[in-house]
């Protein structure tokens, strides 16, 4: 086996462990029948004219849905079959199914359709993945789905919540800036319209809260 040869075997194998283990968190979950919209997407989109959305990592659908009962039409991708699944189902049982389109897609192999003109929003909320995945590149490509007065939002952990997967202390939250620079637009094309790092009261899974810090970066692209 050539040194290419490994290379590839590592990817098929970390890809095919993100699918089985993704499949099984959202397996061993209650189906959701009400999701809830993320905070940070609520507080964006809200006042954006709705058009075409594309949802990255959509889990249990909350995103989704409430972008698609605002008039968006919506893509929505995951790893897990499961999730793209059950959002698929529970869509159509809310009288959604015209306007949500959900996708199981390994980011790192490829990436959804969109339309001819590009999509009005892309949006990736909490992306990180104890698998191998180019986020950088993910997110340039994204940035490029975009038509022209588009906007990608993305939002990071900025702190470590009591329930996370990654307890490890050592754990570095890069700024949003930070991650702006990484995915290396042209600013000639795009701008960063917002970066910061606001404060909230979160709830975890059993119930508990705790003060967590978003990572919120928005890019608008502003020609073609």
């Amino acid at each position: 086996m050539n040194t290419s040869d490994a290379t590839d075997a590592r990817d098929t194998s970390d890809a095919t462990d993100a699918r089985a283990s993704w499949d099984g968190v959202y397996a061993a979950r209650p189906v959701a029948t009400d999701p809830q919209p993320n905070v940070r997407l609520t507080e964006v989109v809200t006042d954006l004219p709705p058009g075409d959305a594309l949802e990255l990592g959509c889990g249990e659908g909350g995103d989704t849905l409430w972008l698609a009962r605002r008039g968006w039409r919506v893509t929505a991708v995951d790893v897990s079959a499961v999730a793209v699944e059950r959002l698929t189902v529970l869509a159509r049982s809310l009288g959604l199914g015209d306007r949500v389109t959900a996708e199981r897609h390994d980011l790192g192999a490829s990436f959804p359709e969109g339309p001819e003109r590009g999509f009005g929003l892309v949006t990736a909320h909490y992306l990180h993945t104890p698998y191998g995945l180019d986020r950088a590149a993910v997110l340039r490509r994204a940035a490029h789905a975009l038509r022209p007065g588009g906007r990608l939002l993305v939002v990071d952990h900025g702190s470590t919540a009591p329930w996370s997967w990654n307890q490890d202390p050592d754990v570095r939250h890069p700024s949003p800036r930070e991650v702006a620079d990484g995915i290396a637009l042209d600013p000639a094309a795009w701008t960063v319209e917002r970066a910061d790092a606001p404060r909230r009261t979160a709830t975890g899974p059993d119930g508990t809260t705790a003060e967590v810090t978003d990572h919120v970066l928005v890019i608008r692209r502003t020609a073609a």
